[in-house]
């Protein structure tokens, strides 16, 4: 698939990962336009690539992107830092641009510094190949633990959005071991864009929460060249986003670590959205709940004891409670048969109703499994 006007990318193997697949992805914005703004993870502990690129976005350009998987260049000190300060010049300086727009992102094991004496040729030989079609490699260069790559792509009004994300495990609000990538070739306004992207973002990506767990190398980048020479912005630009965004969130929950079931938790009739948001999470991050759906055991009782740890405003004599459409408790009491419920399919349906307002929102989730503790035991190993 092609790129949107004014974009040029590549995905290589530069033999980071010792499997030899692609771990060495570059986006070029060729202009006119070289909007670029971030969002990153909330952790305190944060990796290089993210304390340079906070600097890089602040003035809203950025000329290019460099991504890499197989390491995530975190908690390697000074030189570490170095190394990501590295990788900027050299990609700007290859591409005829300035390393202070130049946003870097890297995934994988914590604690090892990148293998510049890869980086660096690897740089080199991803500039040579940078071109204006297949963006598909773009999305398999940042391949972890990923079963498949995540890549959107859609032309709307004349106007081209391509995204990519990876991401397969410590999947949580305040995004994950995740790293995404939105580029558009409209012209927007770009204060305007900032804040209608954050918007969508906290709407989608920051609505997936697999195990609780966020990542130290987190970054999602939106990219506009003004190349189509279509200016966008306002609830178009919100619209386009959120359909780019909402695919690719689902595309990672649904690429879960160890998961079986793909689990939506709506909570309805909410205060406030917070508290909406804080009662899905709360359920998504509970353990025994979790277990019970990949068991099939529709256990409602799970879902009253995650809901009461939290601090949303409730009755809690009152909640309703559906499970795949058989309302299983009505006012915190047992309601209909809990073996009405079926839940041998994929996907698995919360609905708590908490009848305190009229404010909603849903959480992606997915069950807890065997095949995900084994998976995460043997993760460095």
């Amino acid at each position: 698939m092609n790129y949107p006007a004014g974009f040029r990318g590549s995905g290589i193997s530069a033999g980071i990962k010792a499997n030899g697949k692609k771990d060495l992805a570059i986006l070029a914005n060729d202009g006119p336009q070289y909007f670029g703004t971030a969002v990153f993870t909330t952790n305190r502990i944060e990796a290089a690539p993210v304390t340079w690129s906070r600097q890089v976005v602040k003035d809203l350009e950025v000329r290019a992107i460099i991504l890499n998987s197989g390491g995530a260049n975190a908690c390697t000190g000074p030189a570490g830092f170095a190394d990501t300060h590295l990788t900027a010049e050299h990609l700007a300086t290859q591409l005829g641009v300035s390393c202070s727009d130049v946003v870097v992102c890297s995934t994988g094991l914590i604690g090892l510094r990148l293998p510049m004496e890869l980086m660096i040729p690897g740089i080199d030989a991803a500039v040579l190949q940078l071109s204006d079609t297949n963006s598909i490699e773009l999305a398999e260069a940042i391949m972890t633990t990923d079963s498949h790559p995540k890549h959107y792509s859609k032309v709307v009004n004349g106007v081209s959005i391509l995204g990519i994300a990876k991401g397969a495990g410590m999947l949580a609000p305040s995004l994950a071991t995740m790293l995404s990538v939105i580029a558009i070739d409209g012209l927007v306004e770009p204060a305007e864009a900032k804040v209608i992207f954050e918007k969508v973002v906290s709407q989608t990506f920051n609505r997936i929460d697999s195990d609780g767990c966020t990542s130290t190398n987190d970054t999602l980048t939106f990219m506009a060249s003004g190349a189509a020479r279509i200016k966008i912005g306002g609830k178009d630009l919100e619209v386009l986003l959120f359909d780019a965004l909402s695919y690719l969130a689902y595309q990672l929950i649904a690429d879960a670590e160890g998961h079986s079931k793909i689990v939506e938790i709506k909570t309805v009739n909410a205060v406030s959205e917070i508290d909406a948001v804080e009662i899905g999470r709360a359920c998504a991050r509970n353990n025994l709940l979790k277990c019970a759906l990949h068991g099939g055991d529709a256990n409602w009782g799970r879902v009253l004891a995650a809901l009461g740890t939290t601090s949303a405003t409730f009755n809690p004599y009152v909640v309703d409670v559906s499970l795949n459409g058989v309302m299983v408790c009505r006012g915190s009491a047992p309601g209909e048969d809990r073996s009405l419920v079926d839940m041998s399919g994929k996907i698995i349906t919360i609905l708590i109703d908490i009848k305190a307002g009229s404010e909603s929102a849903s959480i992606w989730t997915n069950d807890l499994t065997a095949d995900y503790v084994h998976e995460n035991s043997e993760y460095s190993s």
